[in-house]
């Protein structure tokens, strides 16, 4: 089972050695990954008008697009500390002990717009890169990616999916399964997605899944483990062979 992760913008800047990108997960996407960082620097150290455009900043976020100078000598830290956002938050990484650390470590991924897939224990430095952003001779990046992750992670995979659409687009299991976690409010007819606070929810079920010591193997199993957390759920089949399952947690 995959859990893979949204990234978040908030990041809080680690002090640990500079990242090893050979011992990061999925090995075969550090071409990929050197090239982004290659251009990163380049940006940074050029045009700030440039660089500000290409990122999708605003000019009072200069110093974010600075966090891309020299990235391979940043200092580094667990992505799952790194990451600083409202999904991590909800998460609470910190709080976890014994076997639910243990299956943090090896069923939480993050879907990143520099490193592509990386592991929650990975060491990576700040920096800002979205899924939205425009490099220089890269286009859009969800494109991008897409051959590299289909080749580098397991077609056949059983996937929860808490990424955000544009992450999401980077990568599907081709001849897996894929669960994409939905949040709502209220009921009946006044029943509404809800989206700043889906991240909260998101953050939560990820906690919810590395608690449970049985991993989760069917969608069902899903969707048992977050309403045993607390959770009004409901499970959504496929519209079509082949699409994604859809569970719905409404607050």
């Amino acid at each position: 089972m995959l859990i893979l992760l949204a990234p978040s913008e908030g990041k809080t800047p680690p002090d640990g050695p500079p990242a090893d990108l050979e011992a990061l997960a999925f090995p075969e996407l550090g071409r990929r990954r050197r090239l982004l960082i290659e251009r990163l620097d380049r940006l940074a150290a050029g045009s700030p008008t440039r660089a500000l455009a290409a990122l999708g900043l605003s000019a009072g976020q200069a110093a974010e697009a600075q966090r891309n100078r020299d990235l391979l000598a940043a200092p580094a830290g667990p992505a799952g500390e790194v990451y600083s956002g409202v999904l991590y938050q909800h998460l609470d990484l910190g709080s976890l002990r014994g076997g639910a650390a243990t299956r943090a470590s090896e069923r939480l991924y993050v879907a990143s717009a520099l490193w592509g897939v990386v592991a929650i224990g990975d060491r990576i430095p700040a920096y800002r890169l979205s899924m939205g952003a425009r490099l220089p001779r890269i286009g859009p990046l969800a494109a991008w990616w897409r051959p590299a992750l289909a080749a580098a992670l397991p077609a056949d995979a059983f996937v929860v999916d808490l990424r955000s659409g544009a992450y999401a687009a980077a990568w599907r299991p081709a001849a897996g399964t894929l669960v994409e976690v939905r949040a709502f409010t209220g009921r009946g007819s006044a029943r509404r997605p809800i989206s700043h606070m889906a991240k909260a929810v998101r953050g939560e079920v990820a906690r919810a899944l590395v608690e449970r010591r049985a991993r989760a193997r069917t969608p069902q199993d899903v969707a048992a483990t977050v309403e045993a957390a607390g959770e009004r759920v409901e499970l959504v089949a496929p519209a079509r062979a082949g699409g994604a399952w859809a569970l719905e947690v409404t607050r």
